[in-house]
């Protein structure tokens, strides 16, 4: 079972659309984060004047299901921010990036993070973004920084530790490992994988034949599942989503009836994932059975629920 953590969350100005710091107990680390509109107050802060890595987030014109972030790292974050705020059309080397909606920066409380430290911390975080793949990331090719003294390696480690398990907590999923249904069998003890059983979608009429599984809350569509060839439904809901698995080959061609596959991949809701599969809007809850039992999601999910309420004791019975 995995240990719990604290994080100390502060509403700067009281109102949860502002500033808000986080930090975790027995961590160095402090981290502020705050919409663009608060930028001129963020700036001010005494932690924008010292050496850390900071984020960039906004939407992602193209894909209204993940962020475009902008990763990057100073020993004057405010002189840096104020340069991202400038138009995009005076873009440089150090210019204006439009596209941002939010900032979040971390530094270290103890004031112990140096220009060399940021940097590597910079390089490993734009390839942890790159290979979990949840963001569109603008950075390009990320610098490699290994001449850090191997203490400090050691140092720095623990340090991005912290930063992938604050982050989630303050709603930026982009650096959150992706834990697919076929990495779990070579999942560590130290770290158990929440799993559901197999669950099938089949129709048959249209060479349909899926499965999925629910690893850590999230709902994979796995490897070699069968999904309709053409989006048949109306112009709204996943469409979108099914295209753009189309144009990333997540889904390719298998026959003139239906597309497999190509990997595991999770989506927000088993809704979600059988309407890309079905090519139209469905029930989730209702399509996903459970593999060798016909039991739905949604019977499946309440036989959860109902076993942790027998579990429980009920009121002592007095006379």
């Amino acid at each position: 079972m995995n240990q719990g953590r604290s994080i100390r969350l502060f509403l700067v100005d009281g109102t949860p659309n502002g500033l808000l710091t986080a930090e975790i107990m027995n961590w160095t680390g402090h981290v502020l984060t705050g919409p663009r509109s608060k930028l001129a107050e963020l700036v001010q802060r005494p932690e924008c004047a010292r050496t850390g890595v900071y984020f960039l987030v906004g939407p992602d014109p193209e894909n209204n299901l993940r962020s475009r972030v902008y990763i990057g790292e100073s020993d004057d974050v405010a002189k840096r921010l104020k340069q991202h705020n400038r138009p995009e059309a005076s873009e440089g080397s150090s210019g204006g990036k439009d596209f941002w909606e939010k900032v979040c920066l971390v530094t270290s409380k103890d004031q112990n993070l140096t220009k060399t430290h940021v940097k590597y911390l910079e390089s490993l975080l734009i390839g942890i973004a790159n290979n979990v793949g949840r963001c569109e990331l603008i950075n390009g090719t990320a610098h490699d920084y290994g001449s850090l003294p191997e203490s400090d390696r050691a140092d720095m480690a623990f340090f991005l530790e912290q930063i992938r398990t604050v982050l989630p907590v303050l709603g930026f999923d982009f650096l959150r490992e992706l834990t697919k249904p076929s990495s779990v069998v070579s999942a560590s003890p130290a770290a158990p994988v929440s799993r559901s059983p197999r669950f099938t979608l089949e129709v048959p009429r249209y060479g349909i034949s899926a499965q999925g599984q629910e690893v850590d809350g999230e709902f994979f569509v796995l490897k070699g599942s069968r999904a309709r060839v053409d989006w048949v439904g109306t112009e709204r809901g996943y469409q979108g989503l099914f295209k753009q698995l189309v144009g990333e080959g997540v889904m390719v061609a298998h026959s003139s009836d239906n597309l497999v596959f190509s990997d595991d991949y999770a989506f927000s809701s088993p809704s979600a994932a059988a309407a890309v599969v079905c090519g139209r809007s469905a029930n989730g809850r209702t399509s996903w059975v459970v593999d060798g039992t016909g039991q739905t999601y949604a019977a499946w999910q309440d036989q959860q629920l109902n076993a942790v309420e027998a579990d429980q004791p009920g009121d002592a019975i007095t006379e």
